[in-house]
C-alpha cells in the first residue's frame, strides 16, 4: 500500500513539474518577445506548440514574432493557423489584413461571390458555437411541435406551428454553417509561400527557359492547391503542386517553396 501511495505522489509531483516547466516556457517566450529577441521567442513558441499542442493564442504570438523578424510569409501562415483554431480572433484577423497589405503580390478574386460570402458568415463563429445554436434551435422546434399538438389555446398553437417552422429552418442553417466552419478549419488545400520569391512553372518541373515560366510570386502569397505530382529531374525527386493563385491564374509550384496552412 505504501508503494502505491509513493507512486501516486511521484506522479502528482511530476505533473506539477511539467506544468511549471510549461509555464516557464511561456514566460520565457513572452520575455524574449518583450526584449525584442523575436527569433528566440518564435523558437520557444514553436517548442510549446510541438510539445503541448497548438492554440490560437500561441499561433497569434508566433505570427507577431515572425512579423517583427521580417518573415512575412511565416507571419501570414501563423495568423492563418490561429484563425483556423479560432475564427473569432479579431487580433489575428487585423494583423493578417495588416501584413497582407504589405506583401508584394496582389492576386485577383478567388472563388465565387456566394461561396466567399458563405465562408465569411461561417467564420463569424466557431463550428462548436454553430452546433450549439443548431441544438438550441432544434429544442425550440420540439417545443413548438408539442405546443401545437397538446395546447388547447389557439394563439399558442399558432405560435407553436409558425415558430416551430422558423426554428426548424434556423436549425438547418446553423447545421450548414457548423459543417462549413469545421470544413474550413481542417482543409489542407491552402498554402502560403514562405521563400522570398519563386518562379511557377507551366509543368511540374523546374522551368528550362522563359517559355516554361508561368509567373513570379513572392513571400506571403496564398495559393490554393488543386493537385500534386512527384517529379524526378537529374535523379532528384521533388514534389510539385498544381495551384490556383486566383480565378484566372493557375500553374505549378515546387512544394518546398510553400507550407500548407
Amino acid at each position: 500500500m505504501k508503494r502505491i501511495y509513493l507512486i501516486l505522489i511521484i506522479a502528482f509531483l511530476s505533473s506539477i513539474a511539467i506544468s511549471a516547466q510549461s509555464l516557464s516556457l511561456s514566460e520565457q517566450a513572452d520575455s524574449a518577445y518583450n526584449a525584442d529577441n523575436y527569433k528566440e521567442a518564435a523558437d520557444l513558441y514553436l517548442h510549446i506548440i510541438q510539445s503541448e499542442g497548438a492554440s490560437a493564442a500561441l499561433y497569434y504570438n508566433l505570427g507577431n514574432c515572425y512579423y517583427r523578424s521580417g518573415e512575412m510569409g511565416k507571419a501570414i501562415l501563423a495568423y492563418e493557423r490561429s484563425l483556423r483554431l479560432d475564427p473569432t480572433n479579431d487580433d489575428a484577423k487585423n494583423n493578417l489584413d495588416f501584413v497582407n497589405a504589405r506583401i508584394s503580390d496582389r492576386p485577383g478574386e478567388r472563388g465565387t461571390f456566394i461561396g466567399n460570402a458563405l465562408d465569411t458568415a461561417a467564420n463569424t463563429a466557431h463550428s462548436n458555437t454553430w452546433a450549439w445554436l443548431a441544438f438550441g434551435a432544434f429544442v425550440l422546434t420540439l417545443i413548438g411541435v408539442l405546443a401545437y399538438i397538446f395546447s388547447n389555446i389557439i394563439v399558442v398553437r399558432k405560435i407553436g406551428f409558425f415558430g416551430g417552422f422558423v426554428t426548424l429552418i434556423a436549425t438547418g442553417i446553423f447545421i450548414f454553417f457548423a459543417y462549413r466552419s469545421a470544413a474550413i478549419a481542417v482543409a489542407d488545400d491552402a498554402a502560403i509561400i514562405t521563400v522570398p520569391s519563386t518562379i511557377l512553372s507551366t509543368s511540374p518541373r523546374v522551368p528550362k527557359d522563359r517559355n516554361q515560366e508561368a509567373m513570379l510570386l513572392h513571400e506571403g502569397t496564398k495559393v490554393m492547391i488543386l493537385d500534386s505530382v512527384k517529379s524526378t529531374t537529374d535523379s532528384v525527386n521533388s514534389l510539385w503542386y498544381d495551384v490556383a493563385v486566383d480565378n484566372n491564374h493557375r500553374a505549378w509550384i515546387n512544394a518546398a517553396a510553400v507550407e500548407k496552412i
